[in-house]
């Protein structure tokens, strides 16, 4: 395992980075309503880029194993778990969409996702995208030094399966910086006190996969290389945020003007961990 620590350029390369990933979504959220394409999301992003002067970070990324993926970001509905590929279907109402958005600014990567509720959606889909951001910010609120990976995950899996949800596995967080993925990986399942300690300088992604349903996921019926879905067609939701680790907590890099509510629960002792 070889984490990278960033310093104080690293930091600030990387607050810039997340912020404009995060602002790509406040760009796209009003125009994510009934009869939109998952394609022209895709296409209103990239302009947005453009304006930034950032770059997408997925487009033509291509880990082993994998094909290059098409798209500069990545859009997954319903039943699809993660990496679902824009396409031509207009979303309906009563969909459920995770819009996951990642640029490359000056070298660094900022790295975020939204859910967006299309139209009026069901009490289900309302409650499973309400709890599984407040599973991302269970993990978010353990972050500080001294507190193992394990901690994270342990808070987040609780949380989700004491509301009678299901984590999924296979995929996880996972560090950030000039890379796009680099150590450690952040589980989110697990046990507390157990994996990598943290450290001020570290900076992750958590952004868990939860399920109404059951865990087990597939590769999708596109059979494009990449979409993921619910191996018992349950609906699925994940958020994501960057977050550094300070000398006294957390920072969450991937805030800004459009970003949803910070959950009630959350102390906001300092405007460190506000990500001010």
């Amino acid at each position: 395992m070889s984490i990278t620590y960033k310093d104080a350029a690293g930091i600030e390369g990387m607050r810039v980075a997340c912020r404009l990933a995060s602002e790509v979504l406040d760009y796209i959220t009003p125009f994510i309503k009934p009869g939109i394409t998952t394609n022209e999301i895709d296409r209103l992003a990239s302009e947005c880029m453009v304006t930034q002067g950032s770059i997408s970070a997925t487009l033509n990324y291509q880990p082993p194993g994998y094909v290059p993926y098409p798209k500069s970001l990545c859009t997954s509905v319903n039943h699809q778990v993660c990496h679902g590929i824009p396409n031509d279907k207009p979303l309906k109402k009563g969909d459920i969409v995770n819009v996951d958005v990642t640029v490359i600014k000056d070298g660094w990567h900022g790295d975020n996702s939204r859910m967006y509720l299309i139209g009026d959606c069901s009490i289900a889909a309302k409650r499973l995208c309400h709890i599984t951001y407040e599973s991302m910010w269970h993990g978010i609120m353990r972050v500080k030094p001294g507190v193992r990976l394990g901690d994270i995950g342990h808070a987040i899996q609780v949380f989700a399966e004491k509301n009678g949800f299901s984590v999924v596995r296979e995929f996880c967080g996972h560090g950030i910086g000039q890379k796009f993925h680099e150590d450690p990986q952040v589980l989110h399942y697990g046990r507390p006190g157990t994996l990598e300690e943290l450290k001020p300088g570290m900076i992750f992604t958590i952004e868990p996969m939860i399920n109404a349903g059951k865990r087990d996921i597939k590769d999708g019926p596109e059979k494009d290389g990449w979409s993921i879905v619910t191996r018992d067609h349950s609906l699925s939701a994940q958020w994501e945020h960057t977050v550094l680790v300070t000398e006294t907590g957390y920072e969450v890099l991937t805030l800004s003007a459009g970003s949803p509510p910070i959950p009630a629960f959350v102390p906001q002792s300092s405007p460190e961990q506000a990500g001010a």
